[in-house]
């Protein structure tokens, strides 16, 4: 199983950009799968999470511009970043919850994607 984020840039504040989180391999269900990002100095956080079953969850700090959303037939998810601020700058990672067709289930980092926001 190999997790491919992708989507990362250099973005100007107020703008919006959407990550991607591609699964591929002998997938049978994406579980849960969260964004996490590592800002300069700080420590890592998750952003957002979604279940199999669709529910979603946010920090607060990005509650109301940050949207997860998943395709399960292209076993991707994506992270929608809207009204970008210079503090969103950090490199995002997604991880998920996989379970294989060979029955096996666990948890896979994709590697990082660098968002830089100027203001």
């Amino acid at each position: 199983v190999q997790l491919q984020a992708s989507g990362g840039g250099s973005f100007q504040a107020g703008g919006s950009l959407r990550l991607s989180c591609a699964a591929s391999g002998r997938i049978s269900t994406i579980n849960r799968l969260g964004w996490y990002r590592r800002a300069p100095g700080k420590e890592r956080e998750l952003v957002a999470l979604i279940t199999d079953g669709g529910f979603t969850n946010y920090t607060d700090s990005v509650k109301g511009r940050f949207t997860i959303s998943r395709d399960n037939a292209k076993n991707t998810v994506y992270l929608q970043i809207d009204s970008l601020r210079p503090e969103d700058t950090a490199v995002y990672r997604c991880r998920a919850d996989i379970s294989t067709t060979t029955r096996y289930r666990s948890w896979f980092w994709g590697q990082g994607t660098q968002v830089t926001v100027s203001s």
